[in-house]
């Protein structure tokens, strides 16, 4: 079921952003050969093109007949596209009339620029048609999550709900905050949402906050600095404060050290090495202060209707994960359910997809820590996020929160990827020199074997995970 869903989660992406680009090529008559679902090395699943007034199928092909080349074909024909689908799902393609990509250089091109191709068009035109993947995949994304809203509603965590408290920035706890406390006003105002809280922190500059510490409401004096303190020192989006949570298990990575030791879905972490702890915090930082050595976890788990204390010896990983994939804060707590109709599912999905991408993007930073590499993942980890049962409230939110990544991803400004483009292209419109063909191949050429790297890296980390969780 999880290799099913991350099909189709993968086609309809592949399919939008390839639109994308179609979709503006044909607006500026700009001539798409092929467009491809999945890869078609060596043989396609399925060809279909029109022409001579009729569509024409192949299946199972490979070689495309020449009377479908069109050179061979009437002019009013020349326009049309071969659509396809290939047997290897790593992505797809929109093959662009006068394009050089990574599968063709100066030699592929038509001996003279021709009006229909996309090296002959104005670079404002050219900027548009290859955004255009890019742009769709963040508005489907958008409109994935309003549609989600519109139809399941939103849960959100009542700022008083989450008992263990919050997390707080060394900025806030050098203003008297203290890990663990709920805020309950901010000046005169009283707040019950997390997002409220920081906006007013970090917006409004107070003096005044009143928190629940344990079973005592306290009263903070800010020194009024804070703003301040916040523009110097920029901490990421986020980490002002968050949620803190129990570290209770929902999931397994592939290859989790965790799993083959024997802790299970439901079992919440409460000690590691015999030092009692309840949150996710202190727990992830015990485990990285251990990273590579034997450890001992004491964790609570519910055992016919009884709780049940067990403790669990297991060697950790150099990277100190432990390879879980933890509930959510919307999981743990008492959450609030809010219905939305589609007109007010709008602003609510554009800005939950807006927070959620800039979110995503604030935490690549550890991909450049020490062992940021050996966290990345491929197919089988992006598989794994999706359940293992059919649920189409997670497929499309997950299948949204891919989508975010492909686009940011795609807007990366690395030859081969859109945003290489959008990079030589923006450089063209502002100094007014267009890169040569030349240079364009071979930047596309270094930019694919950087991709291929990366993509090896990432399925390799995959696949040493199995293989060092079955020993």
């Amino acid at each position: 079921m999880k290799v099913l869903a991350l099909l189709l989660s993968l086609s309809l992406l592949v399919i939008t952003h390839e639109f994308g680009h179609l979709g503006f090529a044909k607006l500026f008559h700009t001539r798409v050969r092929r467009f491809y679902l999945f890869f078609n090395w060596g043989f396609s699943i399925f060809k279909a093109k029109k022409f001579d007034g009729k569509w024409h199928f192949l299946f199972f092909n490979k070689t495309t007949p020449e009377s479908w080349d069109e050179k061979n074909l009437r002019e009013e024909d020349r326009d049309n596209t071969l659509w396809g689908i290939g047997w290897v799902p790593l992505g797809g393609y929109c093959d662009i009339a006068g394009m050089i990509d990574e599968t063709k250089g100066i030699d592929d091109l038509e001996s003279e620029p021709q009006p229909w191709e996309y090296r002959t068009k104005p670079a404002w035109q050219r900027l548009c048609i290859i955004s255009g993947g890019v742009l769709v995949n963040f508005i489907s994304a958008l409109l994935i999550y309003t549609c989600i809203f519109a139809h399941w509603g939103k849960d959100e965590l009542p700022m008083r709900n989450a008992s263990l408290g919050y997390e707080y920035h060394q900025i806030l706890l050098d203003e008297g905050f203290q890990n663990g406390d709920i805020i309950y006003s901010i000046g005169n105002k009283e707040i019950d949402d997390i997002a409220e809280a920081e906006k007013e922190l970090l917006l409004a500059n107070p003096y005044d906050v009143t928190v629940m510490r344990g079973d005592s409401l306290v009263h903070l004096t800010l020194s009024g600095s804070l703003q301040s303190r916040v523009n110097a020192e920029q901490p990421r989006e986020g980490l002002i404060l968050g949620v803190r949570m129990p570290f209770v298990v929902k999931d397994f990575v592939p290859g989790s050290v965790a799993q083959q030791a024997g802790i299970e879905p439901g079992d919440s972490v409460v000690s590691v090495n015999g030092v009692a702890m309840n949150s996710y915090g202190e727990i992830s930082k015990a485990l990285a202060e251990n990273a590579g050595d034997t450890i001992t976890i004491g964790l609570c788990r519910h055992s016919e209707g009884e709780m049940a204390y067990k403790e669990i010896s297991f060697s950790l990983p150099s990277d100190g994960k432990m390879g879980v994939q933890l509930c959510t804060p919307l999981e743990l707590f008492n959450v609030r359910h809010i219905d939305y109709n589609f007109f007010e599912a709008i602003p609510a999905g554009i800005s939950y997809g807006w927070n959620t991408l800039v979110t995503y993007i604030s935490s690549l930073k550890i991909i450049f820590t020490k062992n940021g590499a050996q966290s990345l993942g491929g197919f089988i980890t992006m598989g794994s996020i999706f359940p293992e049962t059919w649920q189409w409230y997670s497929f499309w939110n997950i299948t949204a929160f891919l989508a975010l990544i492909l686009a940011f991803m795609n807007f990366i400004p690395i030859p081969g990827l859109d945003g290489g483009y959008i990079l030589f292209t923006l450089w063209e419109i502002i100094t007014r020199r267009k890169p040569s063909d030349k240079f364009l191949t071979y930047a596309n050429n270094i930019g694919f074997i950087f991709l291929l790297l990366l993509l090896v890296l990432a399925n390799g980390n995959d696949i040493w995970r199995l293989i060092r969780g079955m020993f």
